[in-house]
């Protein structure tokens, strides 16, 4: 495989990314005897012997156990921090999530590429997440008056709220929380999983197309 893509030192390119892929002490045994997981890490050193500056990767933690699926996705982050390009098809979200700058969604044609942090900017917007002791209609109400305060809901101690920019904005806010009499226990902004992510792109999609074939009739 090394001589068609025309590698110069064959033996050195095989040792060093069996040795990587910790298969080199199994290099004399017959592939049919290997696991599930030695095949994926064999098949990942043979896309790489001949050093593609481009890599596509279909599915590489397909059907592993966690302790190899950990191994495989370690490698890839290995590859992606020396600067190699990877394509990476999956259908595996959290794995995406975990590896990917940036994500194409395809639903018989591309819905959407972006990194998965403008992705849920545009999706969800920015909002921050305020536990307080107690929340009282008086903190409401100044929440409520703050000019740049997009939106605010509340489940129990829990404020929703919704901000444009929080970097510049939670000081102002955490202020005016503790002007209110609010004791605040913790301030975090929400955030959003590739799956949650995912499916309201297919959410907009269908409702996109919904819209498409009611114009058409």
């Amino acid at each position: 495989y090394a001589r068609l893509y025309g590698v110069a030192d064959v033996a050195r390119q095989v040792e060093k990314y069996l040795r990587l892929l910790d298969l080199w002490d199994r290099r004399d045994e017959p592939v049919g005897t290997f696991s599930k997981g030695m095949k994926q890490k064999l098949a990942l050193a043979r896309a790489l012997v001949h050093e593609p500056k481009v890599l596509l990767l279909d599915e590489p933690t397909s059907g592993l156990d966690p302790q190899m699926t950990r191994v495989v996705r370690e490698f890839i982050a290995d590859l992606r921090g020396q600067g190699r390009t990877i394509l990476l098809c999956t259908h595996n979200l959290d794995e995406a999530e975990r590896l990917c700058d940036r994500i194409l969604v395809l639903k018989t044609r591309p819905i959407a590429l972006d990194t998965p942090e403008a992705l849920h900017r545009r999706l969800f917007g920015r909002r921050v997440v305020v536990t307080l002791a107690e929340v009282t209609e008086r903190i409401l109400e100044r929440v409520r008056a703050l000019e740049f305060v997009r939106d605010l809901q509340h489940q129990g101690r829990h404020l929703y709220i919704a901000l444009a920019d929080p970097e510049r904005e939670n000081p102002h806010l955490v202020r005016a929380l503790v002007e209110a009499g609010a004791a605040i226990q913790f301030l975090t902004e929400e955030e959003h999983s590739l799956e949650e992510i995912y499916l309201r792109l297919i959410e907009e999609e269908a409702t996109a197309h919904q819209a498409e074939a009611a114009s058409a009739r």
